[in-house]
């Protein structure tokens, strides 16, 4: 069994900037696929961002691209979500994703395996 745990949401003011954090335990490791993901009541869960920790491929829907940035932190079994530039569009919940497979359907939320509770962000316009 794994876990993920985010952390580092809040509220923040339009063109500001927050750094979410994902801690892994268990059995998941800097090999896995993780990801991002966001969601807003009454909409489905959607794709953000994410990263092969192996060798640390990237991808990001294109709302998020050149404000966004994923990274990882192999030796503590983390990743990060660094936001800039924030709008009041970027305002859900986000929720961090790992899988242990490897998949062209990154951006697909049906193939990861562990999810974590999720963390508010809200941007203030």
């Amino acid at each position: 069994q794994g876990h993920v745990v985010e952390s580092g949401g809040g509220s923040v003011q339009a063109g500001g900037s927050l750094r979410l954090s994902c801690a892994a335990s268990g059995r998941i490791f800097s090999n896995y696929l993780m990801g991002w993901f966001r969601q807003v009541p009454g909409r489905e869960r959607e794709f953000v961002a994410s990263i092969y920790g192996s060798g640390g491929v990237t991808y990001y829907v294109d709302s998020v691209k050149g404000r966004f940035t994923i990274s990882t932190d192999n030796a503590n079994n983390a990743w990060y979500l660094q936001m800039n530039s924030l709008n009041p569009e970027d305002t859900a919940v986000y929720y961090c994703a790992a899988t242990p497979y490897a998949s062209s359907r990154y951006f697909d939320r049906s193939v990861y395996d562990y999810w974590g509770q999720g963390t508010q962000v809200t941007v203030a316009s």
